[in-house]
């Protein structure tokens, strides 16, 4: 464990106590939910992987290294919604460029690396459904921080770090309220809120609002 992360734990756990009975049941509604929602996802998977294959050459499902809780790096999965063998460092730079003003956190809607699939199930955020796994594995929750890449994190500060503590989550304050209308330290601000006063009624409700939030497109590439 870094000394960034050590120090990040220290701070929020001065600042808040977290229920464990909170904790445990919301690891319960974590496995009930997905397993509930697993029919749906598997035929829109279906759906969405035979547009995919039909679109362009490559994979179904695209694995990328992300950062979860307290650093700890795991491999979240996602619907591929972009060409294979595309320079990364292109987006590394626009994110840390993003990162380091006030510049709000959009994402490019002409790049050339999108499939035509891929643009819609950006959009309507269908391509992070296969994240339901991650859910399930434990490396993610259904409502939490987004999990941030490892060139991200290279460059948080102690107080970025903060965002960490709590487990990434498939949706959250950000993703309702921020998404693609915030800076960078805004999400930041949003997600230590978020883990300052996270309960189940405020999962439900982010839960509840992250449906219009996905039909609606809003905020999405």
């Amino acid at each position: 464990m870094s000394v960034q992360t050590a120090s990040a734990q220290t701070a929020l756990a001065q600042s808040i106590q977290i229920n464990s009975s909170y904790l445990r049941l919301k690891r319960g509604v974590d496995i009930v939910f997905t397993l509930l929602i697993a029919p749906f996802v598997i035929l829109v998977g279906l759906i969405i992987a035979l547009c995919i294959k039909l679109d362009s050459d490559g994979p179904v499902f695209f694995r990328q290294k992300r950062v979860g809780q307290n650093g700890v790096e795991f491999y979240m999965l996602k619907f591929r919604s972009m060409y294979v063998n595309n320079d990364e460092s292109i987006h590394s730079k626009r994110v840390k460029e993003m990162m380091k003003t006030s510049e709000v956190l959009t994402k490019d809607k002409h790049d050339k690396r999108i499939t035509r699939v891929g643009r819609f199930i950006r959009k309507t955020s269908l391509d992070e459904l296969p994240q339901f796994w991650n859910v399930l594995r434990g490396e993610m929750t259904l409502v939490g921080p987004r999990p941030p890449l490892p060139y991200e994190v290279e460059e948080y500060t102690p107080r970025d770090w903060l965002r960490l503590v709590g487990k990434p989550g498939l949706t959250g304050t950000w993703q309702v309220y921020g998404r693609s209308r915030v800076n960078f330290q805004n999400m930041v601000d949003m997600d230590i809120e978020y883990l300052n006063t996270q309960s189940f009624w405020l999962d439900l409700k982010l839960i509840i609002l992250t449906v219009p939030v996905m039909l609606l497109g809003v905020g999405g590439a």
